[in-house]
């Protein structure tokens, strides 16, 4: 049999606010169906959960005012990155940082983006339990991604990537299957939420014409397993970055 993938956009979403419930904003739209994968940017999960900020909430410390001297930011968005991170991989030429869920990312996945002038929008807390909690209110047994655009090391541009999901595992394991000519696989962990979340953002878009909210059908995936977040104590990169 041959398998297809149909990939939908979900037009009509209001401008999402504190405290509205966009599992039931997208079945007023769009009709899911058992096996569906819901990609919803991280921008509209953060907004409904109310992490937009005013820049001018933030008092920026000692390190924050220097950061943000070396590095030609506003010293108050510098100490809201510092305030979101966990751990902090580089200060200079930019801010690297990995969060309290595990995504490391420049300046802790924070948007100024369609939040007004002055505010900003931070990465929901945890996005896994996001995703777990909009998966738990939906009618049909359904996938959630959160998906956030994010740069890539040796590689220009940026790209769609998962920061949360519930339903579906995040690793396909390859490992033991036979290639064409019969040799067993060894290593390969297929990301399967990432490659998701890529396809998303294509459809999405970005800017002012973007929609926040796309479904793929027919996929066949893995309904629990992995993580993408690299253990830190498996990182052979972190150590040699330099903060």
């Amino acid at each position: 049999m041959s398998a297809s993938l149909q990939g939908y956009i979900i037009k009509g979403l209001p401008a999402i606010k504190k405290g509205d419930d966009l599992a039931y904003l997208v079945q007023s739209l769009f009709n899911l169906h058992d096996g569906d994968v819901l990609c919803l940017a991280s921008t509209i999960v953060a907004k409904s959960e109310g992490r937009v900020r005013d820049l001018d909430g933030y008092r920026p410390g000692a390190r924050a005012q220097k950061i943000a001297k070396d590095i030609g930011k506003d010293p108050r968005f510098v100490q809201a990155v510092l305030d979101e991170a966990a751990e902090v991989l580089l200060e200079r030429p930019f801010l690297l940082v990995a969060t309290s869920f595990g995504h490391i990312g420049v300046n802790a996945g924070i948007d100024q983006s369609n939040v007004g002038e002055g505010r900003i929008l931070l990465l929901p807390k945890d996005p896994s339990a996001s995703a777990k909690a909009i998966r738990s209110r939906l009618d049909r047994d359904c996938a959630v991604i959160i998906t956030d655009t994010c740069g890539r090391p040796f590689r220009c541009g940026v790209s769609g990537v998962a920061v949360g999901w519930a339903g579906i595992g995040a690793l396909r394991d390859w490992r033991g299957k036979r290639d064409m000519h019969g040799k067993a696989l060894e290593i390969t962990l297929e990301a399967i939420v990432d490659e998701i979340a890529s396809a998303a953002n294509m459809l999405m878009g970005e800017a002012g014409d973007g929609t926040p909210a796309v479904v793929f059908r027919g996929l066949q995936y893995p309904r629990s397993g992995g993580n993408v977040f690299m253990p830190k104590d498996k990182d052979v990169i972190r150590p040699h970055l330099m903060s």
